[in-house]
């Protein structure tokens, strides 16, 4: 009997073959938007169809979102995504995860090549955002004089923070020169004694925008002392000039309202410091009253004679301790000075001389009996060879000559013989 399996398996083991198939993991796809319906989730349904053939197509809210122009009817687009089958109806679908607009899709590379280029360079990086006055003076604008975008930035700034003073630098922003005259206003705008710079243009296309994805424009937006609020488009468009800017405003009313604060929240902040600064006078004042009053109910000036009082009865204490120490080093020097009249020495010195005297005799007798001479007196003799002292027989020999040491003078001899001593 066959071995039957139901339609929901099959399904399923088509889905596995479609994910294990690396062709189909990432595919790119050109082809016209048909059958678009955006979902309350925010999910994107529709079907993507050239001359020949249709297939089904899903993105999801999160890739929708990112989106920056609006998908319609007959759209002709490039989508990327993987190829998928839906076991609930057993249709395969392509799940889109990027989508542009067809004809621009050199545009949206070159973009690409030179987000990644620039951001390599270190041009988007945090470290080198500088942080927007929070109370500016003068603000500079670069966009075009005509159009929404500067009515919106001035009548914005007018309305929250009018005393601030706004200067505009008309440049192009759409077109084959709009680059150069950007970057042309942005150098001039160095020169002006500005707090902060605001650069962009209403929204457009992605052609229209594209001045602020050249590369001399971010360059220069780099390179500004000024800080600059990028404000090209709507909320959806970035541009590299967002990214390179210090600051990214959605529009250009948000770039105004970025640049300035609200009149009446400064009014705000003051009355709330006016507060704090008379909370703190106040506290100041309580203090310095409660030092004086301390001051003023202390012994010391309620008693001023006490000071005096106090330093003279010090003084009198370190004047009697100082005789005191006066007479006692005098009475111990007076001590020392009649024990020294009274010493024996002093009193009978020709005792001390006789007494050396007697000393020096009894030294110099103890001195005779160690001198070898004195023996000598009592008859003994030194015998001695080649002036070193003989002490034992064996020390010459038959024939040599010596020399006999007396009291009073040397005996030249000659050796006739040599004999050991008998033990008694």
């Amino acid at each position: 009997m066959a071995n039957y399996i139901s339609v929901g398996q099959l399904n399923n083991y088509l889905k596995r073959k479609f994910e294990v198939d690396p062709h189909l993991e990432h595919v790119y796809l050109k082809g016209e938007i048909s059958n678009s319906k955006l979902h309350s989730r925010g999910h994107l349904y529709f079907s993507l169809k050239d001359e020949t053939s249709v297939i089904g197509a899903i993105m999801f809210a999160r890739d929708v979102a990112s989106l920056n122009f609006e998908p319609k009817e007959g759209t002709k687009v490039f989508v990327e995504g993987k190829v998928t089958v839906y076991e609930a109806t057993g249709k395969y679908q392509i799940i889109v995860n990027k989508m542009i607009p067809d004809g621009i899709g050199a545009l949206y590379i070159a973009y690409e090549k030179l987000k990644k280029k620039l951001a390599e360079e270190g041009l988007f990086d945090k470290a080198h955002k500088r942080p927007i006055p929070k109370y500016p003076k003068r603000i500079g604008i670069v966009t075009a004089p005509t159009g929404a975008a500067i009515r919106d930035i001035l009548s914005t700034i007018k309305r929250r923070y009018p005393i601030c003073e706004t200067i505009l630098f008309p440049a192009l922003v759409q077109g084959e020169t709009a680059k150069e005259s950007i970057v042309k206003n942005i150098t001039l705008a160095q020169d002006y004694d500005l707090d902060v710079l605001i650069v962009g243009r209403g929204g457009g296309s992605i052609e229209d925008l594209w001045a602020f994805n050249e590369e001399i424009v971010a360059r220069a937006i780099y390179a500004s002392k000024i800080p600059i609020i990028s404000a090209v488009g709507h909320e959806v468009d970035f541009t590299i000039a967002d990214f390179v800017a210090d600051l990214r405003a959605p529009t250009p009313t948000g770039a105004a309202e970025m640049a300035v604060p609200n009149m009446s929240d400064v009014f705000k902040n003051i009355d709330t410091l006016k507060i704090r600064l008379n909370e703190n006078i106040n506290n100041k004042i309580n203090l310095y009253k409660k030092r004086l009053d301390a001051l003023e109910n202390s012994y010391i000036l309620k008693n001023p004679m006490s000071i005096y009082e106090i330093k003279e009865q010090k003084l009198s204490s370190f004047i009697d301790k100082l005789n005191s120490n006066l007479k006692n080093k005098v009475k111990i020097s007076q001590n020392k000075y009649e024990s020294i009249i009274k010493s024996y020495i002093l009193t009978n010195p020709l005792e001390l001389i006789n007494k050396k005297a007697k000393n020096y005799d009894l030294m110099l007798s103890k001195l005779e009996l160690l001198n070898p001479l004195g023996i000598l007196k009592k008859g003994y003799s030194v015998a001695s060879i080649n002036d070193k002292s003989i002490k034992s027989y064996k020390d010459i020999k038959k024939e040599d000559l010596i020399d006999v040491r007396v009291y009073d003078g040397i005996i030249n001899a000659k050796v006739l013989n040599t004999k050991k001593l008998e033990k008694e």
